[in-house]
């Protein structure tokens, strides 16, 4: 065992070879990398930073925030930002609807009502296997609207229900996975969770993300509401309806019908009783942040959210205790605001259009037509996702500059956004930690990493195939293309 003195002075900080990797790579940047004519050397210096920053969010030599935290002190320290442009990200309106959604989301779980809408499909229409899916699919479309956490949905509502089910079918992640859990956690995961996160804005936090780096850009969308879901309304529908069946054909069940499912999930419902007064409260709350959302009036998206949470905090569905128990909102408004910060910089820099004009002259290079050079920087944006643990991580790193590139390659301005946006939902389940979906429904325990990540390939084909194949003529209806 260790010496008292030797446990004094173990290292407890950041991890050592993460660290030298991350900040390896700042400094290649600046200090091997001569700055290119035309470039602004300050520009630079903070793509430097901004590469630290970003791969230590990918090797995590420190917990993501205070990895942050310590590339925005850097910045300032450095004279490379000033005070104000490197704090201007936490005033930013988007990233504190973001915030507040966590809370949100929080209280539809701890209300109990997630549950009830969830147990209220399965009662009503969940007769065979295949029907259970589709029970669980259209529940989480539905709560998407108003709990923008995949997240939150996946660990809070429907592994819990898919558990329930899958147990009183004698399937268990240690006993007969086969018979059910597998399937029911794969589609969820590989179907459910990316379609209802396209279907609204509010269905995720990499949405508003994404929409506030168009922000920056110039790209604005007066109602993000409703021209969000006039988009995706058309081919995430088809997504829903395709996705269970051709998880049913890829990771079949052992069993075929659930003729016990509807009993049971009407006996749950009978021990909840009647809406309690959270629920309510909860449903009120919902109400009034969706009727924002939609009409606009003229207000931030934020403040629907924060009109809903104003309601759970004052009549006690919520604490404030609960609100500062929800660290992953507190350390997504620290991590995020630090990249939004350095993102908006870069982009008023003229860094950001430079890189688009020099990449997207590459890819035009190759003699490809408009389309095919979008769709090769498409494929790039969605591969890379396999370099990281977070959509809204990978977002924050590299939707600004793809978004150039695709508008420098002939893409319209706001197809482009929507473009990427809707990519982003679509690679979440491609590696067992691509979101916080499928690090849920993986560690649940029903399927092994090698078929996780085959599924994973399999049905990101699938998707993104019924997704354009379906978006591409609506959008051109639309006058988006």
């Amino acid at each position: 065992s260790q010496s008292p003195a030797a446990r004094r002075w173990a290292w407890r900080g950041a991890k050592p070879v993460p660290a030298a990797i991350a900040i390896g790579i700042g400094l290649a940047v600046h200090l091997l990398l001569p700055v290119p004519v035309g470039v602004d050397p300050q520009a630079w210096q903070l793509l430097a930073i901004f590469c630290t920053c970003v791969a230590g969010l990918i090797v995590e030599p420190l917990p993501v925030p205070v990895w942050a935290f310590l590339c925005l002190t850097m910045a300032v320290v450095s004279k490379t930002l000033t005070w104000q442009v490197a704090l201007s990200g936490f005033t930013n309106d988007v990233i504190w609807l973001i915030t507040v959604s966590f809370f949100f989301a929080r209280g539809i779980v701890q209300s109990g009502l997630g549950v009830r809408i969830a147990q209220s499909f399965v009662a009503a229409f969940g007769k065979s296997t295949l029907g259970l899916s589709y029970c669980l699919t259209t529940a989480e479309a539905f709560m998407a609207m108003a709990m923008p956490s995949n997240t939150a949905r996946a660990g809070g509502v429907f592994l819990p229900v898919i558990k329930s089910l899958s147990e009183e079918a004698g399937s268990t992640p240690e006993h007969k996975p086969q018979r059910l859990g597998r399937f029911l956690a794969m589609s969820q995961c590989h179907g459910a969770a990316q379609h209802s996160s396209n279907l609204f804005v509010t269905g995720a936090a990499q949405n508003l993300m994404c929409l506030k780096l168009a922000e920056e850009a110039g790209i604005v969308l007066v109602n993000p509401f409703m021209q969000w879901f006039s988009a995706a309304c058309m081919p995430c529908l088809a997504c829903l309806f395709v996705a269970p069946y051709a998880m049913y054909k890829l990771c079949p069940p052992d069993i075929k019908e659930t003729p016990e499912a509807p009993a049971a999930a009407r006996r749950k419902l009978e021990a909840l009783g009647p809406l309690s007064q959270g629920e309510c409260v909860m449903l009120l709350a919902m109400a009034a942040a969706t009727v924002v959302w939609v009409c606009g009036f003229g207000l931030p998206g934020a403040t629907g959210a924060m009109l809903g949470l104003s309601i759970l905090l004052s009549t006690g569905v919520l604490s404030w205790q609960d609100c500062l128990a929800e660290s992953s909102a507190w350390s997504t408004i620290t991590w995020f605001s630090v990249l939004v910060g350095f993102s908006g910089a870069l982009n008023q820099m003229g860094l950001i259009d430079w890189m688009a004009n020099n990449v997207s002259a590459s890819v035009v290079g190759l003699g490809l037509p408009v389309w095919g050079s979008i769709g090769v920087l498409l494929a790039a944006y969605f591969l890379a996702h396999y370099l990281f643990a977070s959509q809204t991580a990978h977002v924050a790193s590299l939707f600004s500059a793809f978004l150039a590139m695709i508008i420098m390659a002939g893409g319209g301005s706001v197809f482009s956004a929507l473009l990427l946006a809707f990519t982003t939902n679509l690679f979440g389940s491609i590696s067992h930690y691509a979101s916080g979906s499928s690090v849920v429904f993986y560690n649940a325990g029903y399927i092994s990493l090698r078929d996780f990540w085959v599924l994973g390939a399999k049905m990101a084909v699938i998707n993104t195939s019924v997704f354009f194949a379906v978006a591409l003529p609506w959008w051109w209806c639309l006058g988006l293309i």
